[in-house]
This record gives structure tokens, C-alpha cells and sequence, in this order.
């Protein structure tokens, strides 16, 4: 896989491009009145008054575009140059410096609207699409940023025909190569031999062999930073089999691997001040003679048995695995994502995904992060009053409390009894999927709070080069 270009943003080198101004519902009229009288016929004729994402093509006498006005609204949303992205016609378009317009966030809304998966139809592809310049020191980040989130979209709106574990994993070797990092596969009855038992006892009942993908970045004795991403490649819910409706979508449930997989692009890019690790359990959870079973009790690498109550909760298995390795390492942080639950997008929705961490100031960090990046999450509790849901008949856990409420937390509660060394670990139970399109974000796949974390990564452990 090689990682898309993002070509849409480039920095200005002073070339012919036609003016983009930003313009917010409040400095509307002022601006207006700069432009003369018949500018202000030609708004008024379309009720422009600089409404949050409305397009106003200012004609030059020659019929051509003389400027671009974009509508931000009342200001508050960062990416709101994706709608100039969705609606400009093709052409090479200059940001104007306009009050309250941050170049960072106009070319990264810009890139990230530009998005689309064209894989298996390429005619939906803008074969003359907008280009912004932008101030050059605008480019680097927001072009980063936009391509591990474009990397990331393109894995989870893959078919899972086309997306299985070996595919995943030729997916995190491509972008292994690309930055010179280590990576290592455990694969099929390995990871029996390697203790990932759980890993195993998802996957073997799927012609795809289940694997674990372990990448490895950075100097040894630099901070330890681990990231692990729930690589269920598709889930039929197993022997406790998913309703047609529910399987419509389980394309994604590796959405937590890709935008793991997205993060550390950026991160390595970047050339972070980091020792990263990536660890991704990929399978496929089928059904056949050998699939695992509804009251079967399984041993983990940690040591503690499960007991399983749903076949169809197996994304807290795998990466209970996983994390137990992780922990072993004692990193200074460990994130962990996963579109694990229902019950968080009943919750939250699909724009706000739960996180959990019992790390107070590393809470309040990826909370200021979540908002100055408009990459929004919400903290819910790891309460302790639900611990006990957990706890097995037959064994020390169950993968499925009895009750019905709270399911995004005591799945949380679930993976915490597997980190018990590492202080600075985080959760997110994520969509991996926008359902209502806004300027950057279209339908489809998406890499939920890795800005964020990159943000907070990056200024808590700097770069290789600063």
C-alpha cells in the first residue's frame, strides 16, 4: 500500500491562484462594503451573509471567478474549509489572510474533506480537483495529519474481502518499510506457541490465519510509547451470529487497527522523540466446525481465564492479549482503540467516542487536545462499583456481563485487568465510521481522536530534529 499524496494543499510559491477569503457571519458587512456595490447586489441576490459553510463565487467582468468567499459562521469550526474543498470548481485557489482564519486548520479541513475512497470505482475520483496554497509553514503537520487519516479511511472502507489480516498486515509492512521501522508477525498455531491463546481462539475458525503485527520505531532507551488497535477484520459474531443488519457495516470493526496504524504513520513522520510500538491482533471472527463457543473458557496470556458468555464480544479478547504483552514493557503511555461496543454509540454517538483512563493528568491532557484540535472525545468512568459484572462462574472473568446496561464500561473495566503495570493507559471505544457528513469528515470511514493524541504526543515528547 503506498500512502496517498494529499496534493490538494500545497505550499503558495507565489503562483497565479484565485483569492479564498473567510469570512465570519459578524465581519460580513464590513468586508462587504470593501468589495463595492455591485459585489453587494450579487450576495444579497443569494442571501450570503457568510453563513457557516456557504460558497459565494464573486464573477469577474470576464465572466471568470474574480474571488471565493467561504462562510465560517459564527468561527467555532475549525475544519470548515472542507465545505470550499467539496464545492470549489477545479482551479488553484490562494488562502487570503483574513482575520480568524488559522492557516494550519484551513488546509487540514481542506485535505480532509478532499477525501474519497475510489479503489473499486474509479470514476468517482475529482479529476480536477480544487487545490489550496497555503503559507508554507501550514503544510507539513495538516499534510501529515491528513495522511495517516486518509490511510486509515481507505483500510476501513476496504471490503473485508479485500481487508483481512494478511491484507492489514501487508497494510502496517508498507508502512514499516516507508520509515524504516522493525516488524514482526506472529501467525496461525505461532501464537499458540508464543502464548497469544486468546488471538488464536477467535481467529482459527477463519481460512484467514489469524496473526499479531508488532512494529517497532525509534532509538531503545527513548520513552516507550505503545499503541494497540483492534484488527477484527470482519466479525460475523461467531457462533452467537450477527443479525444481517448488524453484520452490514462489521467491515470496520478493524477501525481501532487502522487508525492505530494512521497515528503511527504520523508519529514516525514526524520523527517523534519516542521508542513506538504498534501491536495489532488481526483475525477474522467466523464460524465453522472449529470456531469457539458459548461457555468455553479460555486461558489468556496474562494468566487469567475467561469464561465466554458472547461469541460476539471477541475484540476484548483479542487485545487482551495484546495489552498483556504491552504491559509487560511498562510504557509510559498505552493507547488502546477498538470499535468495541454498541453500547458507547448509544451513549455518545458516532462523533463522540468514550474514553477511559484512570491517569488524571493524562486525562485532562487529551481533553485540552480534543478541543484545540477539534477532534472531539468524551471521558467516561472506569467505575468500580461495575467490577464485580465482570467477574466469571466458571472462571476469573467473563467476556459478557449478565446485564445489558453500562456495556462500554465494564468492556473497559474488561481490558484494564489486563494492564496492571503501565500507569498511563487509555481507552477509546470508537465507530471508525461518520454518519452524518460534515466539512472534513465524509460518510464513511474515519480515524476517530488521532490528532489529538498525535498533538499531545508531540508536545509532551517532541521530535528527533528539535
Amino acid at each position: 500500500m503506498t500512502l496517498p499524496a494529499i496534493d490538494q494543499i500545497l505550499a503558495d510559491d507565489g503562483r497565479p491562484a484565485t483569492p479564498i477569503h473567510g469570512v465570519t457571519t459578524a465581519q460580513w458587512a464590513a468586508f462587504a462594503e470593501t468589495q463595492g456595490a455591485l459585489f453587494r447586489t450579487w450576495a444579497a441576490a443569494q442571501d450570503f451573509k457568510g453563513q457557516s459553510g456557504r460558497l459565494l463565487l464573486a464573477p469577474a467582468e470576464d465572466g471568470a471567478i474574480a474571488f471565493a468567499v467561504l462562510g465560517l459562521g459564527n468561527g467555532d469550526d475549525k475544519l470548515i474549509y472542507g465545505a470550499a474543498a467539496e464545492k470549489l470548481p477545479g482551479g488553484t485557489y490562494r488562502l487570503s489572510a483574513d482575520p480568524g482564519v488559522a492557516p494550519h486548520f484551513a488546509a487540514l479541513g481542506f485535505a480532509l474533506s478532499a477525501y474519497a475512497y475510489t479503489t473499486f470505482k474509479p470514476s468517482k475520483a475529482n479529476k480536477s480537483p480544487p487545490i489550496l496554497l497555503v503559507p508554507a509553514s501550514a503544510v507539513p503537520t495538516a499534510r501529515r495529519q491528513a495522511q495517516g487519516v486518509w490511510l486509515a479511511r481507505d483500510l476501513v472502507n476496504a471490503p473485508s474481502n479485500a481487508m483481512g489480516p494478511a491484507e492489514l498486515e501487508a497494510a502496517a509492512r508498507g508502512v514499516a518499510r516507508l520509515h524504516d521501522a522493525a516488524i514482526e508477525v506472529v501467525e496461525g498455531e505461532a501464537l499458540l506457541a508464543r502464548n497469544y491463546p486468546m488471538i488464536h481462539a477467535v481467529g482459527r475458525a477463519s481460512v484467514r490465519t489469524p496473526r499479531l503485527i508488532d512494529l517497532r520505531w525509534g532509538e531503545e532507551d527513548a520513552p516507550k510509547v505503545t499503541l494497540v488497535g483492534k484488527g477484527v477484520c470482519f466479525d460475523s459474531g461467531g457462533l452467537d451470529l450477527k443479525s444481517a443488519a448488524g453484520m452490514a457495516l462489521m467491515k470496520k470493526d478493524m477501525g481501532g487497527a487502522a487508525a492505530m496504524l494512521g497515528l503511527a504513520h504520523m508519529i514516525m513522520d514526524a520523527k517523534l522523540a519516542i521508542r513506538l510500538r504498534l501491536l495489532i491482533p488481526a483475525v477474522e471472527n467466523a464460524v465453522s466446525g472449529d470456531a469457539y463457543r458459548p461457555g468455553d473458557v479460555l486461558n489468556s496470556r496474562k494468566g487469567l481465564t475467561v469464561e465466554i458468555g458472547n461469541t460476539d464480544a471477541e475484540g476484548r479478547l483479542v487485545l487482551a492479549d495484546a495489552l498483556a504483552d504491552a504491559d509487560d514493557e511498562t510504557p509510559e503511555i498505552l493507547v488502546c482503540m477498538a470499535t468495541l461496543t454498541g453500547a458507547a454509540r448509544t451513549a455518545t454517538g458516532f462523533e463522540l467516542p468514550p474514553v477511559y483512563t484512570d491517569d488524571e493528568i493524562l486525562a485532562g491532557e487529551l481533553v485540552g487536545y480534543a478541543r484545540k484540535e477539534q477532534d472531539p472525545m468524551w471521558r467516561l468512568p472506569l467505575w468500580k462499583g461495575y467490577e464485580s459484572w465482570i467477574e466469571g462462574k466458571n472462571a476469573d472473568l467473563t467476556n459478557s456481563p449478565d446485564s445489558s446496561y453500562a456495556g462500554s464500561i465494564t468492556a473497559a473495566l474488561f481490558l484494564r485487568r489486563f494492564v496492571t503495570s503501565t500507569r498511563g493507559f487509555v481507552h477509546f471505544d470508537v465507530a471508525a465510521w461518520t454518519d452524518r457528513p460534515k466539512p472534513g469528515k465524509p460518510a464513511g470511514g474515519e480515524a476517530h481522536c488521532v490528532r489529538a493524541l498525535f498533538a499531545l504526543l508531540e508536545n509532551r515528547f517532541g521530535s528527533k530534529t528539535a
